[in-house]
């Protein structure tokens, strides 16, 4: 049986796009079939909806994506004005990007283990296994306990996830964890520098889960900080009403995409005529035929109103193959040189109630 330490030995590499220019390789796509085609076209609509600097740009976070060495592409993206709001599951922030920041790893699991072989051993050894990837479960608990620390320094009150996260790239910059700290960049404090909101509505659903739990074990009878996913649905919502030409890039589908498209029908309901997504793009390996929000297309998506047909595309695709050609594409094209940052944060600051109101 190997120990511990043989096992965490190769840190998962993030792969940098600004070092690898795939215009060729996408442009030459293009004139292929099946998904080759469709990846040129989604890293063509991608590279429109960054020209259009009317456009607010939301992406969205499904999947093991940290995990699996993306982080530094979406760091990337954050820094370079090429997104304005990201929409995420719990695990890809906290439980991953977060976790990173923390000055932990994830680390490339030999190929024995990806089919199950050794989970046994691995449950000894408190090792956390994501398909081919290991991720060490007692510094993870240090990651949990740390979320538990920040929600004990909030005011006892619902927050949105957004305002949690902020707090959480506060939390980095006040600790010295960042790069110019001789820490690691992250989603997470790039985000919290660049003003770029980041919401997980089913937050609990990841190592921060643990941190409300225990905080809330802990007030029990008293006031205590929690989470309010309305609150995050209205948020996002605004953003919709204030900067109505969006384009949408979802990673996997699930609950970041589902909130994402359904801001434009709660604009509406709130009696504000909003147009549809102007563009969108989803990678996904789901399948549309089991009726799962995961694999149902965007041509569906406008029949609820919610995506134009205009500039939509569906790559199926794994998204550590998809999501470096069709970014990196852009980014090589320099595609938002003329775009600034949307400040997103500062507006919901501005929109909404003071905090404490």
């Amino acid at each position: 049986m190997a120990t511990k330490k043989e096992l965490l030995q190769r840190p998962i590499q993030h792969l940098d796009i600004t070092q690898h220019n795939v215009v060729p390789l996408v442009d030459a796509m293009g004139h292929m079939a099946y998904s080759a085609r469709d990846t040129n076209r989604a890293a063509n609509i991608y590279d429109m909806m960054l020209r259009d600097t009317e456009c607010g740009v939301i992406l969205c976070l499904a999947g093991s994506l940290i995990s699996a060495g993306l982080q530094k592409i979406i760091v990337d993206l954050v820094r370079n004005n090429m997104v304005d709001a990201i929409v995420s599951t719990g695990a890809n922030i906290v439980d991953q990007d977060f976790f990173e920041a923390l000055g932990f790893s994830h680390y490339v699991a030999g190929d024995e283990y990806k089919y199950g072989a050794g989970d046994a051993e691995l449950r000894e050894l408190m090792i956390d296994r994501i398909y081919d990837t290991f991720i060490d479960e007692e510094e993870l608990r240090i990651c949990d306990e740390t979320t538990h620390q920040i929600f004990n320094a909030l005011p006892p009150r619902p927050h949105s996830s957004r305002e949690i996260i902020r707090a959480m790239g506060a939390y980095l910059a006040a600790n010295g964890k960042t790069p110019a700290a001789g820490g690691r960049d992250s989603i997470v404090y790039a985000c919290y520098e660049k003003n770029v909101p980041i919401f997980c509505p089913a937050f609990s659903d990841c190592s921060a889960g643990f941190g409300f739990v225990a905080h809330q074990h802990a007030r029990q009878g008293k006031p205590m900080v929690s989470i309010d996913s309305a609150k995050d649905f209205y948020e996002l919502t605004q953003l919709k009403i204030h900067n109505p030409t969006t384009g949408l890039l979802m990673i996997g589908g699930g609950v970041p995409k589902n909130f994402a498209q359904d801001i434009v029908v709660a604009a509406d309901i709130l009696g504000i005529e909003a147009s549809m997504h102007k563009y969108a793009i989803q990678i996904t390996v789901a399948d549309a035929r089991d009726g799962a929000l995961s694999g149902s297309t965007l041509k569906e998506a406008s029949s609820w109103g919610k995506v134009d047909l205009t500039y939509e595309q569906m790559v199926y695709s794994e998204a550590t193959l998809a999501l470096p050609l069709i970014t990196g594409y852009a980014y090589h094209k320099q595609a938002h040189a003329a775009r600034a940052g949307k400040q997103w944060a500062k507006v919901l600051d501005q929109v909404l109630e003071p905090v404490g109101a």
